[in-house]
């Protein structure tokens, strides 16, 4: 944080006029500026995730670059004129020279500190969108089948490095509507907990009366659910231990959104509140970190250090592990068997955050 106090949290309807006021030629480097002006006392920086997505088309472009107007409206518009004869639509325009725009765009996030703990920060939930000329309004070579083909085009290569003419952006969105879209993260986590904690609660008097039955060559055996998992009450959410593995191990050193960015969702979905996150690496190794047959222990941990290295981040391949892609579980699981062999060591917070994490997995 600056060393003024905040005057005023980021509100959505205050947020997308920061967005709206930035101008496209200048809009990656006066993002972080424009927040900072309009919400004294927070001091934002912004990072950008390659997640390649895109939006519906929405216009339709003639071929000497007027606008045609609302992608849909044009399409059920024509439709209608024809009879909806899609054939007919089809020849109409399979070499008339009509396209249609789109926008795509990646994630980016902005975060600002609001006090010393590892949670004390505000995330924005952001896109980064460029206009683009997409392609032919009809495929050239075959036939709709319906109108949901021509609302949804297929033809077009979306690849993120698909050539494209530029017609308009970047421009910035709020995105995450679900809940996610501005969150400061120490009441996130409270807020995760709490839930989870009502939630198994409410589940309390089913889970009393719930017997495990297990059918095995000496008869049958009946276990109350609550005998076989004795601290189903005590649960942490993986979200909440995730930062509590960040605060105890070697990585609290540094600011968590300096290299993590998380997609939060919290909505209701038929009468059941869900609620979390997926963590997102803002630094990424060269290469995944597999277990391979007959590898080493010890080979394992010179990999380990190497990634540590290459992301800049103490402990750095632990969060990449639970992440569950750039880092095996298995290699969690190997080196904590090593510690308990006293074949390898680990700083002792580090050694302690991961033997908790085998003793309890969790991914992400």
């Amino acid at each position: 944080m600056s060393d003024q106090k905040p005057v005023r949290l980021p509100d959505p309807a205050s947020v997308e006029t920061v967005l709206a006021s930035l101008e496209p030629r200048s809009a990656d480097a006066g993002l972080a500026p424009a927040l900072d002006k309009t919400f004294p006392g927070f001091a934002f920086t912004v990072a950008t995730i390659d997640d390649f997505y895109w939006r519906s088309p929405h216009a339709v472009v003639a071929a000497d670059g007027t606008r045609r107007g609302d992608h849909r409206a044009w399409v059920e518009s024509e439709l209608a004129e024809l009879g909806g004869d899609l054939t007919a639509f089809w020849h109409r325009h399979r070499q008339a020279g009509e396209k249609f725009a789109e926008w795509r765009g990646t994630s980016a996030f902005a975060f600002a500190p609001t006090g010393p703990g590892v949670a004390d920060f505000i995330q924005l939930s952001l896109g980064r969108e460029i206009e683009v000329l997409a392609g032919p309004v009809v495929d050239p070579d075959y036939r709709p089948y319906s109108a949901d083909d021509l609302l949804e085009p297929t033809w077009v290569s979306r690849d993120s490095a698909a050539e494209a003419q530029h017609l308009a952006g970047p421009v910035y969105r709020l995105r995450g509507r679900a809940g996610g879209g501005i969150v400061h993260m120490r009441s996130f986590l409270a807020r995760r907990a709490r839930i989870d904690k009502e939630q198994r609660e409410a589940s309390r008097p089913e889970l009393e009366n719930r017997i495990i039955r297990e059918v095995g060559p000496d008869g049958t055996r009946d276990t109350a659910f609550l005998d076989a998992n004795p601290d189903w009450f005590d649960f942490v959410p993986r979200e909440n231990r995730f930062f509590a593995d960040w605060e105890r191990s070697s990585a609290c050193a540094h600011r968590i959104f300096d290299h993590w960015a998380f997609d939060i969702h919290d909505l209701e979905d038929r009468r059941r509140r869900e609620i979390g996150f997926i963590p997102r690496p803002l630094k990424m190794p060269a290469e995944r970190l597999l277990v391979d047959e007959g590898v080493s222990v010890h080979r394992l941990m010179e990999r380990t250090e190497a990634i540590d290295a290459e992301v800049g981040l103490p402990f750095a391949w632990f969060f990449l592990m639970t992440h569950g892609h750039w880092v095996d579980p298995d290699v969690g699981h190997t080196i904590a068997d090593g510690l308990r062999a006293g074949r390898v060591r680990l700083p002792d917070r580090d050694a302690a955050v991961l033997l908790a994490w085998a003793d309890k997995k969790y991914l992400f």
